[in-house]
């Protein structure tokens, strides 16, 4: 079953979303093959590690098959906050506990150093932090682990390739929402924060010359993100994983998924509302990074 959604009708191309319900392995793989993607080259796999003492990253076992399938690395960055990833030795650790290197080789990216990509067109920022080991890899398949977020309001794909993919000044770059890093980087302009994101998930993509496909599963929807050692726990069902070539897209649709669920939502849509989280994806509409525009493909109605 096909559904379009619009949400910019000027906008010239709407991008398949492919959904299921199935939170498993198996889901995972089908997903991934309606996308049709044909990664070539050295894939990177970015998803976050979660911080130590959180449970709702995204689980080796359930991303296992498809990682090996791609013969991925698993790439992350360091944190711009003191806890179990500030830095690459406790970072690893945390890796570790958290079972990554049981199925896949991982990969800190900012490990041995950053490097700047240029931003164009960008009103916040005109570079973006990454770490030295970013071009390494000619593909990225992003696994994103779809909630709320304490400053973001929600994190999807976006989030995970501008924030997620900044090294540990390139996130204190994006929380300023300017080019030089305030003194108290997390007390920068809220509005200027999200479009930074935007800017830098823009940068991102066209470095990459769009090689990425973008995997968000909505699972433990908690109002928190993994970056939390203590989240609060998830008050509404699992709903399902969706995948696009197209990171606004994928986004936009986890958004509108939220809203129409019959669940206990409330609290999430509080916490994306309250932070005016839907302005990430406004600003990279504006930036020309994808369309709110989408056709969504349910595959379990196949």
């Amino acid at each position: 079953m096909v559904e379009t959604h619009n949400h910019d009708t000027d906008y010239p191309m709407a991008a398949n979303v492919y959904f299921t319900r199935d939170i498993s392995p198996a889901g995972l793989m089908r997903v991934y093959e309606a996308l049709g993607a044909r990664p070539q080259g050295k894939v990177a796999v970015k998803l976050s590690s979660g911080e130590g003492g959180n449970t709702h990253y995204l689980q080796p076992a359930l991303i296992k098959d498809l990682v090996q399938h791609l013969n991925g690395t698993i790439v992350e960055c360091n944190t711009a906050y003191p806890g179990t990833r500030d830095i690459s030795a406790h970072h690893w650790q945390t890796i570790k506990d958290h079972g990554f290197l049981d199925i896949a080789p991982c990969d800190i990216q900012d490990e041995e150093g950053e490097i700047e990509i240029p931003v164009g067109g960008g009103k916040r920022i005109t570079g973006d932090i990454v770490g030295s080991h970013f071009p390494n890899y000619d593909y990225y398949a992003v696994l994103s682990h779809f909630k709320g977020h304490m400053m973001g309001g929600f994190g999807g794909a976006l989030k995970n390739i501008s924030i997620g993919m900044a090294s540990s000044n390139g996130k204190k770059r994006l929380h300023s929402g300017q080019d030089e890093i305030l003194p108290n980087p997390f007390s920068g302009d809220q509005d200027a924060f999200l479009e930074a994101m935007a800017e830098a998930a823009t940068a991102v993509f066209n470095a990459l010359k769009g090689n990425m496909l973008f995997i968000n599963v909505m699972n433990n929807l908690s109002v928190d993100c993994d970056c939390d050692g203590n989240p609060h726990p998830p008050v509404m069902a699992d709903i399902g994983i969706c995948a696009s070539l197209d990171p606004v897209a994928v986004d936009q649709a986890c958004v509108d998924m939220v809203y129409v669920s019959h669940d206990n939502k409330e609290p999430l849509i509080e916490r994306i509302e309250s932070r005016h989280g839907i302005h990430t994806i406004e600003h990279a509409v504006e930036m020309g990074l994808g369309s709110r525009d989408y056709h969504l493909v349910d595959l379990d109605q196949r």
